[in-house]
């Protein structure tokens, strides 16, 4: 046994030796030093030996592993250190190359125009709230004093996830969520992505951004809303931009009204961007109906509101001149640059 451990520490230190990169190395200390290597195996065999030559080789097989193990210490640093360098060689960076530029990103247009609103209705004292957009079909019709089977219901072409639950057509129902849980004062106004089974073209999309806004208090008057809307829109289009209402219907605003705006381009002469007419129609409003006040819990004999809504893509394209909404959505690197 003694001529087989020096058999086997000559043998490793000749394996060791040859070995030309750390891989090969581990599969020698596998060879010679593992579970199933070949000094394993002669340390395993020691209780067929008599109780005086035990110690003897015990000493001499501890011997050649600890060898064993500096002479692959040894070389694993060797050749990690060679590895190292070889790397380094093939990796070296040309620093005389000119480098790459980083193109930095900016916000989106429809971004922009989003936070400019908001801070325009900031600064007249209107809070930032949010709300779900897959919601009940009660806050988003019904309490909005559209009830089941109106023909007001065909018109918003809505996607119905199953009877009671569709995807938001405007974000109106967080009119009915928030006067629910707060009472008078209101002064809010509620951004958002809503969705109508619309087919995409140039004006229509079946998902875009609406900013919904209310206000309810004692004394509100239409005087009230029409004053904050032509406010809003100087802020937003320049101060010598004109508004114009419009009576309309809307089931949850009662008398209700659609604001023109003069034209941004031709600034009310007539162009391509407004037809001719000198006016470009920006969003729908009203006084708040008085169904939906009670329906919310108000009084209706002591509280009067308005509300309105506007749609962000709208205003956008009319602010920086764009003719299609699609290109809002088709991240076409050429149209957002100008931004």
């Amino acid at each position: 046994m003694r001529e087989q451990l020096m058999q086997i520490k000559n043998e490793a230190a000749a394996d060791i030796k040859t070995a030309s990169n750390t891989a090969e190395l581990d599969s020698v200390r596998v060879k010679y030093l593992g579970k199933k290597g070949s000094l394993t195996s002669i340390l395993r065999g020691m209780g067929s030996l008599s109780n005086e030559e035990r110690p003897i080789i015990g000493k001499l097989a501890n011997e050649v592993r600890v060898d064993i193990e500096a002479l692959l210490d040894q070389a694993f640093d060797a050749l990690k250190t060679k590895e190292k360098n070889e790397k380094m060689k093939s990796e070296i960076i040309d620093i005389s190359m000119p480098g790459r530029v980083r193109t930095m990103g900016s916000k989106h247009p429809l971004t922009l125009v989003l936070d400019e609103v908001k801070d325009i209705f900031n600064g007249m004292g209107f809070s930032i709230v949010e709300g779900p957009e897959v919601e009940l079909d009660y806050y988003n019709f019904e309490a909005m004093n559209i009830p089941k089977n109106h023909p007001a219901r065909d018109v918003q072409d809505t996607f119905y996830i199953n009877d009671d639950v569709v995807l938001r057509t405007h974000t109106s129902p967080m009119q009915a969520r928030h006067m629910e849980k707060h009472k008078p004062p209101i002064r809010i106004i509620v951004p958002g992505r809503v969705y109508r089974s619309d087919t995409p073209d140039a004006s229509h999309s079946p998902v875009f951004n609406q900013i919904e806004g209310l206000v309810v208090d004692e004394g509100i008057t239409m005087g009230d809303l029409k004053g904050t809307l032509d406010v809003f829109a100087k802020k937003l289009f320049g101060e010598d931009t004109r508004t114009k209402f419009r009576p309309h219907h809307f089931n949850f605003t009662e008398p209700s009204a659609e604001v023109d705006v003069s034209c941004v381009l031709c600034k009310g002469r007539g162009c391509r961007l407004c037809k001719g007419t000198g006016w470009i129609e920006i969003l729908g409003s009203g006084m708040v109906h008085v169904k939906v006040l009670e329906n919310c819990g108000i009084d209706s004999k002591k509280y009067t509101g308005f509300a309105f809504g506007v749609g962000l893509e709208r205003i956008a394209l009319i602010k920086y001149g764009i003719d299609d909404i699609r290109l809002f959505y088709e991240n076409d690197v050429r149209f957002l640059k100008q931004f």
